[in-house]
């Protein structure tokens, strides 16, 4: 191929596509997020593989959510078609198949290894969203938060949470009065919640061993960072888990890192496609989060690009946060679809060599409209592109690929396998446990007073069966010995006394004798 060269990537930059000039995306500049949008069969898939492909040869680690498996194939050697060959050449560089180190990961277990997350590590609020909590009911989630901290119990997994909402709802009188009103009706919310969860499969991602961040942000031998595959086929029948999972990872990123201010090069980069699932039908509060952590989790290192069909999908304060723009072909049939052709021309800088919202609906396949930051973070004028092809194969490789893949993973055998440490759940049942052999105490021994306890229940009828009646001689023994048991019980708690502590024997004997028999002889 004549004057072919390779991908022209020169450790500072990403190759993207060709236009009047190289597309190219700097890395200093990639923690900066960014934005791929287009309507469906327009190029998106390959677009994020691209850069997938450019981030992980330049040694960053890359996280994916693969929607329709169509990612998968970033983990086997691309092949040479002949319209991949033909782009190539028309853009002045040699195609090259290539492959790229991969760990794949699944929420349920079946297609990579496990992605678990304890309850303590969600939150409140964010299980709040997941479960579709009204204010009312967060509140007694938020109660059975701070009660599970403040007595040392561990929420790890969904049964130890369903059983903190349940001692949460038998002690309702007691922690009202310091922590607010606790219902019946909330807590039936909150259980019934919780049980449609697990039906959906959640109880496989709460627990442990929980995930530990530093295992995606790996490189291989040769200095390429693994591409981390999370398996969302599954996971998008719960769209509200998907988008949980991806708003708890972010969140626990930006708690866990340093910060770094503007890298060389990001520390990891995330590519959320199906963007709009993480926030449609979002409650104010959490979408003040997602706005928050978007602008701050970029001095941690960590750029964060979002893939959906509209721009209209994300909420303008996070898009003005994403300064790397790639835009494909929209189509303008209806009138909130012209809405979002104007609306993607306006956020891009003027190029007045073009009618920007003309072009987007013209756009052919594997054509776009991209934007990159340059020099000190000003955005390039947008120009018209066409998309470098992908190295790896495009497309779903086959189950027995994905296990070679996952047999040699660099993490095989660390999550396998869950964990059921002593948490909650478990203090709780011996704290039933432990009341339960407090109650039946008195009646299994107590020596010389259970016996004599025993005997006088029988004798007074007072250890009959709940609603048994109490036979005539019963009843007249009782009445007739009422008077003379306090003589009794006196003259023993006297003898008792002076054996055991000498001048104070009587009052400890009494209080002996009233714990041990307890109710039986005031009846």
């Amino acid at each position: 191929m004549a004057g072919a060269v390779p991908i022209p990537d020169d450790g500072t930059t990403i190759f993207v596509g060709q236009s009047r000039k190289p597309e190219v995306l700097t890395l200093s500049l990639a923690n900066r997020h960014g934005l791929v949008t287009g309507a469906t069969g327009t190029g998106k898939t390959v677009t994020l593989q691209v850069m997938a492909e450019g981030f992980s040869r330049a040694g960053v680690p890359v996280f994916a959510a693969d929607i329709k498996g169509d990612l998968s194939g970033i983990a086997v050697v691309g092949e040479a078609k002949e319209a991949f060959v033909k782009r190539a050449k028309d853009l002045g560089i040699a195609y090259q198949p290539d492959e790229y180190p991969v760990v794949f990961w699944d929420l349920f277990g079946e297609q990579g290894h496990p992605i678990r997350a304890t309850i303590s590590e969600m939150g409140p609020l964010l299980l709040a969203r997941l479960l579709d909590l009204n204010d009312t009911q967060e509140g007694v989630l938020n109660i059975a938060f701070r009660v599970a901290d403040e007595h040392g119990m561990p929420l790890l997994d969904l049964k130890d949470l369903r059983a903190m909402i349940a001692f949460v709802g038998e002690h309702a009188s007691e922690l009202t009065t310091t922590y607010g009103n606790v219902s019946k009706t909330s807590i039936g919310a909150i259980q019934r919640q919780l049980l449609v969860l697990e039906n959906q499969g959640a109880d496989k991602f709460f627990g442990e061993p929980a995930l530990a961040l530093k295992d995606f942000m790996r490189t291989d031998r040769d200095g390429r960072g693994f591409v981390n595959m999370l398996a969302a086929d599954k996971l998008m029948e719960n769209p509200r888990l998907y988008a949980t999972f991806l708003l708890w990872l972010l969140s626990e990123l930006f708690e866990e890192l340093p910060e770094v201010g503007d890298p060389d090069k990001p520390k990891l980069v995330f590519f959320f496609d199906e963007a709009h699932l993480l926030f449609t039908d979002a409650p104010k509060a959490l979408l003040e989060k997602i706005e928050q952590v978007v602008r701050l989790i970029r001095s941690k290192g960590v750029g964060v690009y979002f893939v959906t069909q509209n721009p209209l999908d994300v909420p303008e304060k996070v898009l003005a946060q994403l300064g790397n723009r790639v835009q494909h072909a929209l189509r303008a049939f209806t009138p909130r679809d012209q809405k979002a052709v104007r609306a993607a021309a306006e956020t891009f800088r003027p190029n007045p060599k073009l009618d920007t919202a003309q072009i987007i609906t013209e756009l052919a396949k594997g054509e776009a409209l991209c934007s990159f930051l340059e020099g000190k973070g000003t955005p390039s004028m947008v120009e018209r592109t066409m998309i470098a092809p992908p190295t790896a194969r495009l497309g779903v490789i086959s189950p027995q690929e994905r296990q070679a893949v996952i047999a040699k993973s660099p993490v095989k055998g660390k999550y396998d396998d869950a964990v059921d440490s002593e948490s909650a759940y478990e203090m709780l049942q011996k704290r039933v446990e432990q009341q339960a052999e407090a109650a039946n105490a008195p009646a299994a021994g107590g020596g010389l007073l259970g016996s004599i306890g025993g005997m006088l229940g029988g004798l007074f009828g007072t250890s009959r069966a709940r609603g048994e009646r109490l036979s005539t001689t019963q009843r007249v023994t009782r009445e007739v010995t009422r008077s003379v048991t306090n003589r009794v019980v006196g003259q023993m708690a006297g003898s008792i006394g002076k054996s055991v502590a000498g001048s104070m024997g009587n009052t400890i004997a009494r209080a002996i004798v009233r714990g041990t028999l307890g109710g039986i002889l005031r009846r």
